[in-house]
């Protein structure tokens, strides 16, 4: 599973032009469901993100986390981050997981995001959407559960 967390002041996404998903003070989550993910790596990496202390404290240090801030989560698919571009030009999607199970597990990393208490809004999953954000460092962490569970293994 890979995932990029972009602290943010606000964010939204919309589809023809309504609002489906806001947040304010948060993350924005875009999220990769990648073949061979299963729920263990939804569920580390809900807990990794809601615990990542990329929020500053009162003197200013990054030392703080989504859960310490009581701060929100916007979370939208995106199988683009699957994507082998080590080849020609035009990037493979070979190593996205098949849309039904990518959003089996898509939905187990939001059910898991909330079951840590934070607030956690969502894109459609397969949908085309507009997403805005207002990029809060700038602050951006890309997690790839691949590399992090193979190290804690």
């Amino acid at each position: 599973m890979k995932a990029v967390l972009q602290r943010v002041s606000s964010a939204k996404v919309e589809i023809d032009g309504k609002i489906i998903g806001k947040i304010g003070k948060g993350l924005m989550i875009l999220l990769g469901v990648v073949q061979g993910d299963g729920v263990d790596e939804a569920d580390f990496l809900a807990e990794k993100a809601a615990g990542l202390r990329i929020f500053e404290d009162e003197n200013g240090k990054m030392n703080q986390s989504l859960l310490d801030i009581q701060g929100e989560m916007l979370v939208v698919s995106n199988f683009t981050l699957c994507a082998d571009a080590r080849h020609g030009r035009r990037p493979s999607f070979t190593g996205a997981a098949a849309p039904a199970e990518a959003k089996s597990l898509y939905e187990r990393f939001i059910a898991a995001s909330k079951d840590t208490g934070i607030p956690v809004q969502t894109g459609e999953f397969g949908a085309d959407m507009l997403v805005s954000i207002e990029n809060d460092g700038p602050v951006t962490i890309i997690l790839d559960t691949t590399e992090i569970m193979k190290q804690k293994r």
